[in-house]
């Protein structure tokens, strides 16, 4: 749907074109397995459980709205993305997707690396105890200081996406008396098919060195001249939420002849090609993702006969799933607090969180599914949207779906898949205090993030 350039953002109560959202569900106590997590079940008195606990002893401990972690669900995507790669490929959790300790011991336990693009992310990697070796650093305009700690720290790339940064990580390298691995990230002018913000390889963007005009062929040729550089390989990523492939093949292919140049005018191969992340995930019953043995499979042959084309050697894969590992694996539990019935539209449910907690809709006018998860019902379906406490028309969660008919103050309703970048994202606009995460597992739970309190709020004001 179209939303007004208005500058108080979407028009308040548009009517959607006919047909523009789906016929009701047959059955509004159904959960779809591709967009709930692992775990998750209805008991038999049709509340909603997540390992093992129902969500009513999940509100009352924790309160809402909240955001709950499927530990064992998580864990069992990183490993299907670990073993779908296998030895001869490297998986980098891209912690921009969600990011905690408790996180990032997980993804060593179960032999992930991980992708940090901050000093934060830093910071909470090596915190947590984080190889640093299996520690990528990634960022369009790093700091020197950020630069400094991680070649101190010695990760074990940085990725490099200007002509400043090639100078600056050397420079900071050669007066710390180290060699940097690094990669070059170029945009090779795809266009991958998802919203314009999260289309990441073509040209018009801030991200990477372009692949047209011979800027990257430059930026090699500078890297592999400077001492205190070691250039290990070529990093792509063409956007986020995608489900077809055929993207991944047009970068394969130019990266590939951008390998073939440089072996050719400087006689090296470069051992490493980065392909970044940006597979989708199920936030509704209309998506399909792929599973991660096909698309290590489809990534694997893609490379390779692109190799043997240009007679390289197939160098290393890596590849960076954040939102597939996470997203699916967590939902936010929201309590009911006005339910305003418009003649003639739809009804606008009003929960006790909104776009503080999650901003994908407002900002990419994202699609999420929905259910009523305190109980079960019987009523008639009625097109719903599902909105924030905040002020601001576009404060929306979930923007069409269909809701039992006696929904009401009080109950609990969920919003699955927001295990990606909905807690990254999290603000505290209107002074809203941004929710917890709570792992859970094995019939029991425990807070990895805590919820900000007042008092958390008020230390950052000095008055």
């Amino acid at each position: 749907m179209s939303r007004s350039a208005h500058p108080a953002g979407p028009r308040h109560a548009d009517v959607l074109p006919e047909g523009h959202y789906s016929a009701p569900p047959a059955d509004l106590n159904a959960l779809d397995p591709k967009v709930w997590s692992e775990t998750v079940t209805r008991n038999q008195d049709g509340v909603l459980t997540v390992g093992g606990i129902d969500v009513k002893r999940l509100a009352e401990e924790f309160g809402t709205p909240a955001y709950f972690l499927d530990e064992s669900d998580f864990r069992a995507r990183a490993r299907a993305w670990r073993t779908a790669f296998g030895d001869d490929a490297d998986v980098f959790y891209a912690g921009k997707a969600f990011l905690s300790r408790a996180v990032v011991r997980w993804l060593h336990e179960e032999g992930l690396n991980l992708d940090v693009c901050s000093g934060g992310e830093l910071a909470t990697a090596l915190s947590a105890g984080m190889p640093v070796e299996r520690i990528a650093f990634h960022g369009n305009n790093k700091s020197s200081a950020e630069i400094r700690r991680a070649v101190e720290a010695g990760v074990g790339r940085i990725v490099l996406d200007s002509f400043q940064e090639i100078v600056r990580v050397a420079h900071i390298a050669q007066e710390l008396g180290k060699r940097q691995r690094v990669q070059i990230r170029i945009t090779v002018g795809v266009e991958a098919h998802t919203h314009e913000f999260i289309a990441t390889a073509h040209e018009d963007q801030k991200f990477g060195i372009p692949l047209a005009g011979g800027q990257a062929a430059e930026a090699v040729r500078r890297a592999l001249q400077l001492d205190g550089l070691e250039l290990i390989g070529i990093h792509s990523h063409i956007g986020s939420q995608i489900f077809d492939m055929s993207g991944f093949e047009v970068a394969a292919h130019r990266v590939v002849g951008l390998l073939k140049d440089i072996r050719d005018e400087h006689g090296v191969e470069l051992p490493e090609i980065d392909l970044g992340g940006g597979l989708g995930i199920a936030y509704t019953s209309d998506d399909d993702p792929r599973e991660p043995h096909e698309i290590a499979k489809a990534l694997t042959e893609i490379v390779t006969r692109e190799c043997d084309a240009a007679r390289l050697t197939t160098p290393r894969i890596s590849v960076e799933p954040g939102r597939a590992i996470v997203g699916p694996t967590a939902f936010t539990l929201y309590e009911v607090g006005t339910v305003k019935p418009l003649d003639g539209l739809r009804t606008y449910v009003s929960v006790d969180g909104g776009m503080s907690d999650n901003i994908r809709t407002a900002l990419y006018d994202a699609e999420y599914s929905v259910a009523l998860v305190s109980r079960s019902s019987e009523a008639e379906p009625m097109l719903c949207r599902v909105v924030g406490k905040h002020c601001e028309s576009g404060d929306i969660v979930v923007r069409d779906a269909f809701l039992p008919g006696d929904l009401a103050p009080g109950d609990l309703i969920a919003v699955p898949a927001t295990g990606a970048y909905c807690r990254s994202m999290a603000s505290n606009y209107n002074h809203v205090l941004r929710p917890p995460v709570v792992a859970v597992g094995g019939g029991e739970a425990r807070v990895i993030v805590r919820r900000e309190t007042e008092e958390d709020l008020l230390r950052l004001d000095v008055g």
